[in-house]
C-alpha cells in the first residue's frame, strides 16, 4: 500500500502511488498540540498553526498562499488537537509541485510578520467565542474537563481568551523552532505520483532543515473516585448531554474490540441508541456515540440533545444501555457491526487525502503504519466475548462522566441518576 524513507534530518516521508487517480494530497502532521503546551500558555499550537498562512517567503501573503492553491481548484486547510498539528492540501495531478512548494514553505519559512500576527490573534479571540456560544461545541469541552480535570488532555485546544492574548511572537518562534523540527514530523503524500519523485523533491527543499530536540508531552493523570458532572446553565431550547466513560490507548490490544463495541452502541442508525431512544422512545432527533484515543488514554463519549424536560429519561436510557453492553451479543449483530467497520474504512480509502492522512497520523503517534489489510484482519478476529469483556472492564458506575448544556439551575438530579 505504501513506500516509507528517512531523509538524513530525520524527516518521515510515505507515500501512497494511486495510478488511477487524477488528485494528489499531501498531509504533514507535526507533533505539536496542547499536550506540549504549559496552562499559561494553552493554545499556543492552535495559534501557530493559524500563522503559516499569512505568508511565507516565496508567498509573502495570506492571498497569495491561498490563491497558489484555490486558484487551482485545490483545497487546503490545517488543524490543531492535542497531540498532533495537521497541513494538508488536495489538488489535481498537474499542479502537485506547486501544491507541494506551499506547504513546504509554510512548514519551513513562515514569516510571521508582527502585524500580521495580532491580527490573527484577533481572529482567534472570536474562534473562541464562537465556540463558547454553540451548545453543541460547549458540552464537547465539558466532558473533556470532566474526563481529565486539571490537566493538557481536558483543556480547550484553543486556550482561554487570556493565555491567547498572554502569548508572544517571541514564544511563538521557540516553540516553532523546537516542533517544527524535521525529527518531529511526517509528510504523507497519495495519489498519482512515485515515491522517487517526492523524496528527490523532499531531499533538494528540505536539506538546511536541521533535527533539534523536541518538548515532552504531558502524560494523563486521572485521579478521580466516583461519577461526575460539569454543567452550563444557559437559555437553549434543547439541552446537550455527554455521557462519556475512559476508553483505551492508540495501541490498546482491545481498540478494535471497543471500536465494534462502539458500532453496536451508537454509530449509525441500526445501533442500539438510535433504535431506543429515537425510534422507540422519541426522546431525541441526534445520538451517537464516538471512541477517541491518544498515546497514553482515550474516551467513548454519548452525545444527544433533547428537549430539557426528557433530561432524565434521556440519561437513564444511555446508562442502560451501557450496562446492556456487558451481556454478550448476539452473534449477527457483532457480524453486522464487523461488515459495516470494514465497509466504512475500505471505501474512505478510495480517497488520496484519506490514504495520505491514514499513514501520517499513524506513523507520527505510533511509529509504525497498520495495512488496511491487517486492520480487516483484527476486525475479523473479534469475538463477542471481547467485546462483553472490554464493557465489562470501561462501562461501569464510577467511570461515568456527565456534561450538561441547557436551562438547569442544579445538577443534583443529573448526580442522582449516575448513582
Amino acid at each position: 500500500m505504501f513506500q516509507r524513507s528517512v531523509l538524513d534530518n530525520q524527516l518521515r516521508v510515505l507515500t501512497s502511488t494511486m495510478p488511477h487517480t487524477r488528485s494528489v494530497s499531501i498531509v504533514i502532521c507535526v507533533g505539536a498540540g496542547s499536550r506540549y503546551e504549559p496552562e499559561d500558555k494553552a493554545g499556543l499550537s492552535h495559534f501557530l498553526e493559524h500563522l503559516p498562512f499569512k505568508g511565507t517567503k516565496d508567498w509573502p501573503t495570506a492571498k497569495a498562499v491561498s490563491e497558489a492553491i484555490e486558484g487551482v481548484g485545490g483545497v487546503m486547510n490545517a488543524s490543531t488537537d492535542r497531540e498532533m498539528t495537521a497541513f494538508w492540501c488536495k489538488v489535481a495531478q498537474p499542479h502537485f509541485k506547486t501544491a507541494f512548494s506551499v506547504l513546504l514553505d509554510m512548514l519551513i519559512n513562515p514569516l510571521l510578520d508582527p502585524e500580521e500576527l495580532e491580527k490573527e490573534r484577533e481572529v482567534i479571540q472570536e474562534e473562541l467565542r464562537m465556540t463558547n456560544d454553540h451548545p453543541t461545541y460547549k458540552v464537547d469541552l465539558l466532558i473533556d474537563e470532566a474526563l481529565w480535570p486539571n490537566q493538557a488532555m481536558g483543556r480547550d485546544v484553543g486556550g482561554t481568551a487570556d493565555s491567547v492574548e498572554a502569548i508572544t511572537k517571541e514564544e511563538i518562534q521557540e516553540y516553532m523552532r523546537r516542533q517544527y523540527n524535521p525529527a518531529n514530523t511526517v509528510i504523507a503524500v497519495a495519489g498519482n505520483i512515485t515515491h522517487e519523485e517526492v523524496v528527490h523533491m523532499l531531499e533538494e527543499t528540505t536539506y538546511g532543515w536541521q533535527p533539534v530536540e523536541s518538548l515532552d508531552w504531558e502524560p494523563v493523570n486521572v485521579d478521580i473516585q466516583g461519577p461526575t458532572v460539569l454543567m452550563d446553565q444557559r437559555r437553549t431550547d434543547q439541552t446537550h448531554l455527554c455521557l462519556a466513560l475512559p476508553g483505551v490507548a492508540l495501541d490498546d490490544p482491545d481498540r478494535y474490540n471497543l471500536a465494534l463495541l462502539n458500532v453496536m452502541l451508537g454509530d449509525g442508525m441500526s445501533s442500539r441508541l438510535f433504535q431506543n431512544l429515537r425510534e422507540r422512545q422519541s426522546l431525541t432527533y441526534d445520538i451517537s456515540s464516538s471512541t477517541n484515543h491518544f498515546r497514553d488514554c482515550g474516551s467513548v463519549v454519548v452525545y444527544c440533545g433533547v428537549e430539557p424536560k426528557k433530561s432524565r429519561p434521556a440519561i437513564k436510557a444511555v446508562v442502560e444501555e451501557l450496562h446492556g453492553m456487558h451481556i454478550e451479543a448476539p452473534e449477527e449483530e457483532l457480524h453486522k457491526a464487523k461488515e459495516y467497520t470494514k465497509g466504512r474504512l475500505l471505501l474512505r480509502l478510495e480517497d488520496s487525502r484519506s490514504v495520505a492522512t491514514w499513514l501520517a497520523t499513524q506513523e507520527l503517534l505510533q511509529g509504525h503504519v497498520a495495512t488496511p489489510e491487517q486492520a480487516v484482519e483484527r476486525i475479523d478476529g473479534v469475538t463477542t466475548s471481547d467485546v462483553a469483556r472490554v464493557a465489562q472492564n470501561l462501562f461501569c458506575q464510577e467511570n461515568l462522566r456527565l456534561a450538561v448544556v441547557g436551562p438547569h439551575r442544579s445538577d443534583k438530579l443529573f448526580h442522582k441518576l449516575l448513582q
